[in-house]
């Protein structure tokens, strides 16, 4: 069982920075295995991914916040962090954390996207 919590969307304007977090409890799974990430859904598109963590600790991005979106977790994974840099009004979106137990880079965000686990949502909003 794995429970996820969020915080830290809000309200900022294009240029700044904002952190979201992804407070992670999680029974039954090595916390230090755990693929997780951070997707997003804007009104009236579909759910994208954003960031992920691999098992590893490799990351990937999506093209669109490449260089600018910067994903972390502590040691134990029982946090996940999106540091928003430059954010842009195309970024304004409800952001959700995911996570599941072990994958590879490779397996992409296809394979956190099919993951049970997910948080509740943290909104975003970027002002130009």
């Amino acid at each position: 069982q794995v429970q996820l919590v969020e915080s830290g969307g809000g309200s900022v304007q294009a240029g700044g920075s904002l952190r979201l977090t992804c407070a992670v409890s999680a029974s039954g799974f090595t916390g230090s295995r755990m693929c997780m990430g951070w997707f997003r859904q804007a009104p009236g598109k579909g759910r994208e991914g954003v960031a992920l963590i691999a098992s590893d600790g490799s990351t990937r991005y999506a093209e669109s916040v490449k260089g600018r979106f910067t994903i972390s977790t502590d040691n134990a994974k029982n946090t996940l962090y999106l540091q928003m840099a430059s954010p842009k009004p195309e970024d304004t979106a409800t952001y959700y954390c995911a996570a599941r137990g072990a994958c590879l880079v490779e397996d992409g965000f296809a394979a956190l996207r099919a993951s049970l686990y997910w948080g509740q949502g943290t909104q975003v909003t970027v002002s130009s």
